[in-house]
C-alpha cells in the first residue's frame, strides 16, 4: 500500500523525523494562501501522485510545467498549482498516460548544502532490513545502482534493535559528513529506522535527504510503502489509502480476494498460484506473446471469484485472448471446470479462451469442459497452452 508524500511526512513529523513545514492543498487559491502561511520568500510546489520522477515529469496539458517547481511569490504558487491540479503528470514511473494530479504540496524552502539518497527496504537474502545511503542524492537512484553500484552504501540492522550508532558513524565517514551533522544523522537515521519497523513498511525512501548549511538532516522528499499483509495492525494507516491513485481493476480485484496487476500486453492470464502465474507470463513471452496481467485466484477460488476475475480481465480493451492455467492441488480440476463454465455463461466471451488443467481430478475436469458445448480451446501442457493462446491472440 502506498501513500502520498505529504502523508508520509506527517508520519515522519509525528515520529520525530525532521521535515519542513508544508501544506497539502487541492485548489490554486489555497496554494497562494499556503505560500503566505509559510512566510513568503521561497517555497516549492509539488504534485502529489504515487509515482517517482516528479521533478523531471511533464504535465500533458502544460508541457513546460514540471511536477516539482520552485516559486517565489503567492501569485506564482497559485499559477503553478493551477497548471498541475486536474491535469495529468507523466514521469518515468507513470507510463505515457500519466497520472491525474488531485492535490499539491506547498512546502517551505530550504538552505541546502548537500543532497543525499537514503532508503530502507527488506533484504530477503539476508532476512533483515537494509539501510542504503548514497552521495548521489536527488537523482535517479536506479540509474546509480545500475551504473555505479559501489556508490550505494549498505548497513543491515536487526529490527528489534534498530540502527546502531557505530553504523551511522561508519556511513557518515564514507559520505564525508562531519561534526555536528553526525549527531543530526544519528538521531535522524535511528528515528527513520524505527518508523520502518513500527509501521510494517516495505519501503522508506528519501530522495533527496538534505544536509543544511547548519549541519541538520531534513527529509526533502518522502516515499513510504507498507506491507499489505500487516495493515490489519494499522487501521489508521489504511485510512490514508487514496484509491483514486490506484488502477480501478486492481482495486476491484482486491475486494474480490484476487491478486491482480494490470500489464500492457494483450493476453490475459487466470492462474492459481503466484509462482505458476509468473511462469505462465514468462512462457507467453517466450513464444512471442505479451501478458496483459498477473492474476492469481489462489488455491480456494469459488465460482463467484472466477466470474469476477473474468469480468476484470475482459474489461481490458487490449485483451485479445485469455489463458486459464490451473494446477489442481487444494482446488480440484472439476471445481475449476464448473466455475469456468459458470463464468463463461455469466460474463460472455468475445475473445478466444485457452484452458490448461493439471492435477487432482484432471480427467474429470477436462471431460466437463469437452462435453459443455462451449467454445473452449483445451491444451496439453503449458507449452502447448502458450503456443495456442499466442496464435489465438494474433487472429
Amino acid at each position: 500500500m502506498k501513500i502520498h508524500e505529504f502523508q508520509a511526512k506527517e508520519i515522519f513529523r509525528r515520529e520525530g523525523v525532521a521535515v519542513l513545514d508544508n501544506y497539502p492543498v487541492r485548489d490554486p487559491a489555497a496554494a497562494a494562501e499556503a505560500f503566505k502561511q509559510l512566510g513568503g520568500g521561497l517555497a516549492v510546489v509539488k504534485a502529489q501522485i504515487h509515482a517517482g520522477g516528479r521533478g523531471k515529469g511533464t504535465v500533458v496539458e502544460v508541457p513546460t510545467q514540471r511536477g516539482v517547481q520552485l516559486v517565489k511569490s503567492a501569485e506564482e504558487a497559485e499559477q503553478v498549482a493551477k497548471n498541475l491540479l486536474g491535469n495529468r503528470l507523466v514521469t518515468i514511473q507513470t507510463g505515457a498516460e500519466g497520472q491525474r494530479v488531485g492535490q499539491v504540496l506547498v512546502e517551505a524552502g530550504c538552505d541546502i548544502d548537500r543532497e543525499i539518497y537514503l532508503g530502507i527496504v527488506l533484504d530477503r537474502a539476508v532476512k533483515k532490513p537494509v539501510l542504503m545511503m548514497s552521495a548521489e542524492g536527488g537523482v535517479e537512484i536506479e540509474k546509480v545502482a545500475e551504473e555505479h553500484p559501489e556508490k550505494i552504501l549498505k548497513e543491515h540492522f536487526d529490527p528489534a534493535y534498530g540502527v546502531e550508532s557505530y553504523q551511522v558513524r561508519k556511513l557518515c565517514k564514507q559520505l564525508g559528513i562531519e561534526g555536528a551533522a553526525v549527531r543530526s544523522a544519528d538521531k535522524f537515521i535511528k528515528k527513520l529506522a524505527e518508523v520502518y519497523v513500527k509501521y510494517d513498511c516495505s519501503l522508506v525512501e528519501i530522495n533527496p535527504l538534505v544536509l543544511t548549511k547548519k549541519g541538520e538532516l531534513i527529509a526533502l522528499d518522502a516515499k513510504v510503502t507498507f506491507d499489505d499483509n500487516a495493515m490489519f495492525r494499522h487501521p489508521d494507516i489504511v485510512e490514508l489509502r487514496d484509491l483514486s491513485e490506484e488502477d480501478e481493476s486492481e482495486v476491484r480485484a482486491g475486494k474480490a480476494g484476487l491478486s491482480y496487476v494490470k500489464l500492457e500486453g494483450n493476453i490475459a492470464c487466470l492462474v492459481n498460484g503466484a509462482g505458476l502465474a509468473m511462469s505462465t507470463m514468462d512462457i507467453i513471452k517466450l513464444h512471442g506473446g505479451e501478458p496483459a496481467n498477473f492474476l492469481d485466484v489462489g488455491g480456494g477460488a469459488n465460482a463467484e471469484q472466477v466470474t469476477e476475475a473474468f469480468r476484470i480481465l475482459l474489461s481490458d480493451s487490449n485483451v485479445k485472448a485469455v489463458l486459464v492455467n490451473i494446477f489442481g492441488g487444494i482446488m480440484q480440476c472439476t471445481t475449476i471446470a464448473k466455475a469456468l463454465l459458470e463464468a463463461y455463461r455469466t460474463v460472455g466471451f468475445n475473445v478466444p479462451l485457452v484452458v490448461r488443467l493439471e492435477g487432482t481430478e484432471v480427467e474429470e475436469g477436462r471431460k466437463i469442459l469437452a462435453e459443455s458445448g462451449v467454445n473452449i480451446i483445451t491444451a496439453d501442457g503449458l507449452t502447448d497452452a502458450a503456443k495456442k493462446v499466442v496464435a489465438a491472440a494474433q487472429v
